[in-house]
């Protein structure tokens, strides 16, 4: 077994960092490490939250950790923030309201890149779900910046997705053109206190209505995070959807799907790896200028790789 991964069943908070920290970095050992990680089994319940900036979601995972303490579970949260178009780094969010969790050993909070990935999620967040997971965590939350692909990738990382919506702010015309219907597991109307929450959630029931099976309906929770309203039952709805999802065929199915969609990527990235090393070794490509075709080229180099380095 790997030597971080030893050190992490003796809970070795540094080994976890470093893990982490290798799998973003695409270290030449990550995929035996993670072999090594995926064999101490699944435990953790994995919940995501996104929704549009400004819609409180720090504020309520915040209140969440709390919450989830106060049960004696422990957690870790993966912030996935817009990278850098200069560093590469993330492009740190609000993460001063969880501040208070910074000391309590139960907590580990950690802040990830897009890494310009091909959807908003890097594949590295999957990895370090499942490495917080192997560590030990009872509960892990992934926050999204919540906009663009990021909305539609978390649900292939995470079992329950929590879309997060605000009265009178826009978000009614995300939920119809944004393929939100197809990602939440669960809708938080945040700022529950604000005008015109009861008009959203009757459109949002109208919605969920439309979408539901005799054995799952998608549940609608207010929540008010900065006077921790409603956070207790929005834990429960999270923990029932859980549930759901390991005794019912529906969630097999489900969580079947999200792993077929795992390994196809997996095999992707390695494709994809292995097509960048075969050109960067080759010497008499076509120069590409701003006038070439595109599509002629790909078909070209593509061909060229399978000849000479795909079959290898």
């Amino acid at each position: 077994m790997h030597e971080l991964v030893e050190r992490m069943r003796k809970k070795d908070i540094r080994a976890l960092a470093r893990a982490i920290t290798m799998v973003e970095n695409d270290h030449p050992e990550k995929l035996p490490l993670l072999s090594d990680v995926f064999s101490l089994g699944k435990h953790a319940i994995y919940v995501g939250l996104t929704g549009s900036p400004g819609a409180g979601k720090s504020s309520l995972v915040n209140q969440l950790i709390t919450h989830i303490r106060k049960e004696r579970m422990t957690v870790a949260v993966i912030a996935v923030d817009p990278t850098s178009p200069f560093s590469g780094g993330a492009l740190l969010g609000d993460r001063i309201r969880m501040n208070q969790h910074f000391t309590d050993d139960g907590v580990f909070i950690r802040s990830m890149a897009t890494r310009g990935s091909l959807g908003g999620l890097s594949r590295a967040t999957k990895d370090a779900i499942r490495i917080c997971d192997a560590y030990g965590f009872d509960v892990i939350i992934v926050e999204t910046v919540g906009v663009g692909q990021s909305e539609l990738d978390i649900m292939k990382v995470v079992d329950t997705t929590a879309v997060v919506l605000t009265p009178n702010s826009g978000d009614v015309l995300q939920i119809f053109k944004a393929g939100i219907m197809e990602i939440a597991n669960l809708f938080v109307i945040n700022k529950a206190d604000l005008q015109g929450v009861e008009k959203l959630k009757a459109l949002l029931r109208e919605l969920v209505m439309m979408s539901a099976t005799e054995e799952h309906i998608i549940p609608i929770v207010k929540t008010i995070s900065t006077e921790k309203q409603g956070i207790d039952e929005l834990w429960e709805k999270i923990k029932e959807h859980h549930d759901y999802l390991y005794r019912t065929r529906s969630g097999e199915r489900q969580r079947r799907e999200q792993l077929e969609l795992e390994v196809y990527e997996l095999i992707r990235e390695e494709i994809w790896r292995d097509v960048i090393a075969f050109l960067k070794e080759k010497d008499d490509l076509p120069l590409i200028e701003a006038s070439s075709d595109p599509y002629r080229l790909a078909i070209k180099l593509l061909a060229e790789w399978k000849r000479e380095g795909g079959n290898s």
